[in-house]
């Protein structure tokens, strides 16, 4: 039996498992390609045989990862939706905290394995993880009373896309901002002011 690094032989494999999908995050980050397992490995500090007792193949390691960062990405949306001052801030928040996330390459993660394995399985799990990071923006635009939130939202996302590709395309962050704060800048002033003649 190998030799464990914590007190229980489960917070041991924990750890493994952590170990593995950082270095896998780490690798996809820096280079925007699904790593191999032995990158991984090497990067984690482990033989290449063992990251096979943790995931049985390439795939299964990186849809783990995208299941360990999804929520991870999902917070930091709603979060900095939470942070907004009022309820139509929230809109330009949720654009710019997205944007954010794919500058510092959570959106790699995403690409590499669509790369990797495409298939129904992995459109069924980004379909359904799409929905679910849309579900706060929705919920903000139904608070708002705008009609149709559910197709506003997908609007929203599209403008969101559109700046993704402008990242990707050499565009810098900022540029991104502003150009974001330009398309939603007016909704959001108009939705204050509607909600300030209501107050």
């Amino acid at each position: 039996m190998p030799r464990i690094s914590a007190a229980t032989v489960a917070e041991h494999r924990a750890a493994q498992e952590r170990a593995l999908l950082d270095a896998a995050h780490e690798l996809l980050q820096e280079t925007s390609e699904a790593p191999t397992m032995a990158d991984v490995a090497l990067r984690a500090g482990l033989s290449r045989p063992s990251v096979y007792q943790y995931f049985g193949s390439r795939q299964d390691l990186l849809q783990a990862l995208v299941r360990d960062i999804f929520p991870r990405w999902t917070e930091r949306v709603t979060g900095a939706m939470a942070d907004a001052p009022t309820k139509a801030d929230r809109i330009l928040a949720y654009a710019t905290a997205n944007v954010d996330l794919v500058a510092e390459g959570a959106h790699a993660v995403g690409s590499a394995l669509a790369a990797l394995a495409p298939g129904a399985e992995l459109d069924e799990q980004a379909t359904r993880m799409h929905r679910q990071l849309q579900e706060p923006l929705i919920e903000t635009l139904t608070e708002l009373g705008v009609p149709d939130p559910e197709s506003l939202a997908e609007m929203i996302n599209s403008v969101v896309h559109a700046g993704t590709r402008m990242l990707e395309s050499g565009q810098t962050l900022e540029q991104v901002h502003s150009h974001l704060s330009t398309l939603l800048g007016p909704f959001v002033t108009a939705r204050q002011n509607s909600e300030g003649t209501r107050i």
